[in-house]
């Protein structure tokens, strides 16, 4: 296996250096992960200071791994752990994130995931088909017979935003706005973060939860069949979501509910079109769209490292961490593991292999798949058959951040009538 010119490989120490903000690497990482997979599936990152797991079976593992959890401070001090204090500049984000369900280990985490999780089960979220269906004709509508469309901002960003809006009983015309402070909000986890970010974040996380402050006001007095009213007024063994709690939890559930669809929307169009292969036989019928949609979520997932702290000592792939010690996950390298999947690097849709981690596993699964998947499984097939011919008009742009793999445009043409 070559390794490409951008990254460098120590097999003996399993020390790698790579650059995330290189374009080669960002723009392609499956090249940099077949590398590893090839010479150092477990390495220590240079750069990033923490060592990073790639292998299916080990990150697979780690997710459920009860010794490893999202937090650390529940069972020990800062002062213990050798951990410096919070920066002060970035205290309105650290609020907002205080109770968010992808941070939080039991029993606060089985408390609120207990909460939401009835919103976004299967039977439930599949009663959305035939609205999610008409919003994607009605966005179509409106580029159709021009021929020509920049896909993620006239139908990748709506979409998402605007079905988790209405789920959680956000006014659907906040959409535009919601997409600002989500895009501010999520660079506090990028690699190589600048203060300049920090300061977009927190600016983002205090207008966010004002807003949101002022939509639970109205609900408490207002109730709504919708999911923000369904939080506010359950009891959980006797317990309520506090103020803080149900802020966090809407912030996780609007930028959670969209940013990676949104990206995973435009991968999976690219790949689709870059594969070559008929749309009409891969969207053929539920059966055939189900799996060319879990082929792309394998192949272009749009979350690709998620971390744990060792909550204990512990010994993995031969090396020792102790409490305190962060680890991270490559979900979308083990996605390309060649111990599980054949020829891991092309798009093959009808794979019975192992499941794609793109969203996770264990008790941090993320919450938001069957809705992630019924968006992904309804507005291909419409996209596709509405604009036969479709092809990519120029190359795609992908977006320069690592951490969140999507496009920053993808210009898309066909033949009109």
């Amino acid at each position: 296996m070559m390794i490409p010119p951008f990254i460098s490989i120590d097999p003996a120490t399993r020390r790698v250096s790579l650059d995330a903000s290189n374009p080669a690497f960002y723009g392609n990482p499956n090249a940099a992960y077949a590398a590893l997979h090839a010479h150092c599936p477990t390495f220590y990152w240079e750069e990033q200071k923490q060592w990073f797991f790639t292998g299916y079976d080990h990150v697979n593992a780690l997710l459920r791994d009860r010794r490893f959890g999202r937090q650390i401070l529940h069972i020990a001090s800062r002062e213990e752990l050798g951990l410096p204090e919070p920066d002060q500049h970035v205290a309105n984000f650290d609020l907002a994130e205080r109770f968010s369900l992808l941070e939080l280990e039991p029993p606060e985490h089985t408390r609120l995931r207990t909460l939401v999780n009835r919103a976004f089960v299967s039977r439930h979220v599949e009663k959305m088909k035939p609205e999610l269906a008409e919003l994607a004709d009605t966005l179509i509508d409106t580029f159709e017979k021009s021929g020509e469309v920049e896909l993620l901002s006239a139908f990748a960003d709506i979409i998402p935003v605007t079905m988790i809006a209405r789920m959680i009983g956000i006014p659907e015309e906040m959409g535009p706005q919601l997409l600002k402070w989500s895009h501010a909000y999520i660079r506090m986890y990028l690699f190589g973060r600048t203060r300049a970010d920090e300061d977009g974040a927190d600016k983002a996380a205090k207008e966010f939860s004002d807003y949101v402050k002022t939509v639970i006001a109205e609900r408490r007095a207002n109730p709504q069949d919708d999911l923000l009213t369904h939080m506010i007024h359950t009891e959980h063994k006797g317990q309520y979501l506090t103020e803080d709690e149900l802020v966090s939890t809407t912030i996780v559930l609007l930028n959670a509910g969209h940013e990676a669809t949104v990206h995973q929307i435009g991968n999976s169009v690219r790949m689709i079109l870059d594969s070559g292969l008929d749309p009409a036989a891969l969207f053929k019928d539920e059966a055939t769209t189900e799996r060319t949609v879990e082929e792309t979520l394998r192949i272009c997932a749009p979350v690709h490292i998620f971390q744990r702290w060792a909550l204990e000592p512990v010994e993995i792939d031969g090396i020792s961490f102790r409490r305190g010690d962060k680890v991270s996950l490559i979900l979308a390298a083990a996605n390309l593991d060649p111990a599980k999947f054949t020829d891991p690097l092309t798009f093959t849709p009808g794979r019975n292999e192992a499941p794609n981690l793109s969203f996770g596993a264990g008790i941090h699964f993320c919450i938001g798949a069957p809705l992630a998947r019924l968006e992904l499984n309804v507005v291909l097939p419409i996209l596709f058959e509405r604009l036969p011919g479709l092809k990519i008009a120029k190359t795609p742009k992908v977006k320069d951040v690592y951490h969140f793999h999507g496009l920053d445009r993808l210009d898309l043409s066909w033949a009109t009538k």
